[in-house]
């Protein structure tokens, strides 16, 4: 990838396939969307994101036809070297679409910021309605000085950031929020507490408060960055525990990243 690299969009036409799409804003009209990392034609947890896009699609548009399709399509067009992060979105009017954009620069750590006021999304579990309203919670979290915003429930329980899903340890127990209905099923997070039972680790699901992760090693964790401890709770107390275990669950979760597959044809025959 080279700085001159820029992002555009491929819209989806049943006839001819991916074809150059008209410059859209990038949260204008989304009813879905789903994005994952790829490096030198290597991604983590493809399947899950195409599974995880398909379920959003379900739910925004039931009688939408062929998203399997236009995904084995636009895989076909990711770039197999550089750094990027696709994006698959559906927009209003059953609109398909393929943008692709070299990744961002990634984070080693980060710093977070408790948002204790009413979560702004409207459709929670599923990406890309509210995506605007959570760049602009997150724009008032690094106006704050930290780099993302980390959102709770009514009753006080954490759940998760703009950006990412949040995990933490307790003392050999890795753990995940209970926030049943408020989370985004997150694929990193899935790909490392299988990993994790796998290596006979204890995994819970845990009703958690800013207090609870107080002094503990925490992450927030998503297919951009991978696994990013809290380095600082920006405007709080909080003592961010010692990242002790990250280095070697980054090289753990780096190591789930497989070859995408063969590029079959970029393009359908016009009919």
């Amino acid at each position: 990838m080279h700085a001159a690299d820029s992002e555009r969009l491929l819209a989806w036409d049943d006839r001819t396939g991916l074809v150059p799409g008209p410059a859209t804003a990038a949260a204008d009209g989304l009813l879905a969307a789903d994005s994952w990392l790829v490096e030198d034609g290597r991604v983590r947890g493809l399947e899950r994101h195409a599974a995880r896009f398909s379920r959003a699609c379900g739910q925004a548009a039931p009688h939408l036809g062929g998203v399997e399709r236009f995904w084995r399509h636009a895989v076909a067009e990711l770039p197999r070297s550089g750094a990027w992060f696709p994006r698959v979105e559906l927009r209003t009017g059953n609109t398909l679409g393929l943008r692709l954009r070299p990744a961002p620069t990634r984070q080693q750590t980060i710093r977070a910021m408790i948002w204790d006021r009413p979560d702004p999304r409207v459709v929670p579990g599923r990406k890309g309605p509210d995506l605007h309203r959570l760049a602009q919670l997150k724009a008032r979290a690094v106006a704050a000085g930290a780099d993302d915003a980390l959102m709770t429930a009514p009753d006080g329980r954490l759940t998760e950031s703009t950006t990412a899903s949040l995990l933490w340890w307790e003392e050999d127990v890795l753990c995940t929020p209970d926030a049943p209905g408020d989370l985004l099923p997150g694929v990193t997070t899935a790909l490392i507490t299988e990993e994790a039972r796998k290596r006979g680790i204890t995994v819970r699901v845990r009703r958690v408060t800013p207090a609870d992760l107080d002094g503990r090693e925490a992450w927030l964790v998503n297919a951009l960055h991978g696994i990013r401890p809290v380095a600082e709770w920006v405007g709080t107390d909080l003592r961010p525990g010692p990242a002790v275990r990250a280095p070697h669950w980054r090289r753990v979760l780096d190591s789930l990243a497989l070859p995408l597959p063969s590029p079959e044809r970029r393009s359908l025959p016009a009919v």
